[in-house]
């Protein structure tokens, strides 16, 4: 809430109360059946009182905002937009799919428009209610594990079955320092036994007090191999306010030590050669690149330096607009991982059909991308970020194996005799 205007933040309050008094007058004839003048009058109160304490709420913590601990300060902020988002949208489906039935009255009967208005309206406001409340209190922390097998005809054969597990977009700020919750997921991560393990950025939301107790659940965090990890565009602390540059800097150090704590190797603008008997591949690792307003720490030319004769190539980066803007057009890079956008935490997913609105914002938002022999994954990001919950986007752990082409086209020949 803080980086909104009072002005922006009036607007939404309005928007609020003008859905409710909306809300509010459809709701009448629903409770019109009702007999009871007390149990109607109490629907009533209960409606109001937490209307305007939502609204006053909303508006005392925009004004307070800088004078409150800045740990108590995302708890609340998390706190009151999902309260604004489980109130606001099932009354706006609610109004619009009753406005919708008010023709009803030229199509149904007197006695089927008495049954089917309230039967709808209750459904169209109740069913995303509950939606959204499972998205709160068990979606948010059920995590999915996305199984991926990608075969390159440029992988040296002897990293051929390689298994990389990627996370990204952890926020642990959000978790409050739960630290049992994110343990499970690290448990189903090892239980998958990578080589290597791969972390995408924003492992906080802004400070590195975040991180405090965090250090011994993250040793826990096994790879045969390695753990490489980025930073993202939270974890330089641009969206906090701090009394010197300095401060600031020492902000990012103490993340940066973190990685260090944690068995991780921090890749900021380089990258690092992985050798398999006289093979090798390349692990590069950009600091966050984003289009404007985002800023673009990273360097990708200072990061591929060494490695341009390598046979094959990985990149971390954090946003995924990178691999359109920079990767595609100037490099032969094959693989780039990146997370950032969360699948905005909400969306419909059925087999190979996804859907978000955060698409109309980023054309690769979540999942596999290719284009010629280059391929993008987007993971859709282990935490949470502003809405403390996930709709049809679970929190995801991404397995991703490396197939050399030449020996996957030999197997399925030999399945095909």
């Amino acid at each position: 809430m803080k980086s909104y205007s009072l002005f922006t933040i009036i607007l939404l309050c309005l928007a609020i109360l003008l859905i409710d008094i909306l809300t509010f007058y459809w709701l009448q004839s629903i409770t019109q059946f009702i007999v009871s003048s007390a149990i109607k009058s109490t629907i009533y109160v209960f409606f109001w009182v937490f209307t305007v304490g939502l609204i006053s709420a909303i508006l005392i913590l925009k004004i307070t905002l800088d004078d409150i601990n800045p740990m108590r300060k995302q708890l609340l902020i998390s706190s009151f937009y999902g309260l604004a988002i489980s109130s606001f949208i099932p009354k706006l489906i609610f109004v619009i799919a009753i406005s919708l039935l008010y023709v009803s009255n030229y199509i149904f009967s007197a006695t089927e428009s008495l049954i089917i208005v309230p039967l709808i309206g209750l459904l169209s406001g109740a069913l995303p209610f509950f939606i959204i409340l499972y998205g709160i209190f068990k979606a948010i922390y059920r995590f999915k594990v996305h199984y991926h097998s990608i075969a390159f005809k440029n992988l040296p054969v002897s990293f051929n079955g390689l298994k990389m597990v990627q996370i990204s977009d952890i926020h642990l700020g959000s978790f409050n320092y739960r630290y049992p919750i994110l343990e499970r997921a690290f448990e189903k991560i090892n239980n998958l036994e990578p080589d290597y393990i791969f972390f995408t950025g924003d492992l906080v939301n802004n400070y590195a007090w975040e991180l405090r107790g965090w250090e011994k659940i993250f040793k826990k965090l096994k790879a045969r191999k390695g753990k490489y990890s980025i930073l993202g565009n939270h974890d330089y602390g641009d969206y906090s306010e701090w009394n010197s540059s300095e401060e600031k800097q020492e902000n990012l150090e103490a993340i940066k030590q973190f990685y260090k704590d944690i068995d991780f190797k921090l890749l900021l603008n380089e990258a690092e050669v992985i050798t398999n008997n006289s093979d090798n591949i390349s692990i590069i690792g950009i600091e966050n690149w984003g289009k404007p307003p985002f800023k673009q720490y990273g360097d990708l030319q200072k990061a591929i330096e060494t490695v341009k004769n390598s046979p094959f190539k990985i990149l971390l980066s954090h946003d995924p607009s990178h691999w359109s803007e920079e990767v595609l057009i100037n490099t032969n890079i094959d693989l780039t991982l990146s997370g950032h956008t969360h699948g905005m935490q909400a969306g419909l997913q059925f087999k190979n059909l996804q859907w978000s609105p955060i698409k109309y914002k980023y054309k690769h938002w979540a999942g596999l991308y290719k284009k010629g022999h280059q391929y993008l994954y987007v993971n859709r990001g282990l935490g949470w970020l502003g809405f403390p919950g996930r709709l049809g986007m679970r929190p995801e752990i991404t397995l991703v194996e490396l197939k050399a082409a030449l020996i996957k086209s030999d197997l399925e020949s030999n399945e095909s005799r």
